[in-house]
């Protein structure tokens, strides 16, 4: 893995989540997401499992777009609740190289897609540029 490196204009040090090596192993094994979810519900990859699921669903519907942002809500949320322990200070670098934050870029992927597909274009610039300031190979 590529170590990101720090900012040699004075700015925060990439944040490096740790990682949930059970959550890990449900995920890889195959088991569902949501048992997953349930049985971890801190961890931002499960929620970004369910909520690619939702939003994948070949004839999607609303519903399914509403659950997908549901889920991706959820999760983006328990990962800021994370990053926030682990020295984020709301701003600065959550490197997609890294492993463990793959759960939370990803909730914040699907977060902007649902809120574009659902029209709050609010939300989805937000979202947008957070991927942007989180890691810029991210964001369209």
């Amino acid at each position: 893995m590529v170590q990101p490196h720090r900012d040699l204009l004075g700015g925060p040090d990439p944040v490096l989540l740790p990682t949930n090596p059970e959550a890990d192993a449900e995920l890889a094994a195959g088991n569902p997401p949501a048992e997953v979810a349930a049985h971890h519900p801190t961890v931002s990859a499960a929620w970004a499992a369910l909520a690619e699921e939702a939003l994948g669903r070949p004839e999607r519907t609303l519903g399914d777009t509403v659950e997908a942002y549901a889920y991706a809500r959820t999760g983006y949320h328990r990962g800021l609740d994370a990053l926030r322990r682990n020295g984020w200070k709301g701003y600065g670098p959550v490197p997609w190289s890294h492993e463990p934050n793959r759960g939370f870029l990803r909730c914040l992927t699907v977060l902007a897609r649902a809120a574009e597909a659902i029209g709050e274009t609010d939300e989805q610039e937000r979202c947008t540029a957070l991927l942007r300031d989180s890691d810029p190979t991210l964001a369209p």
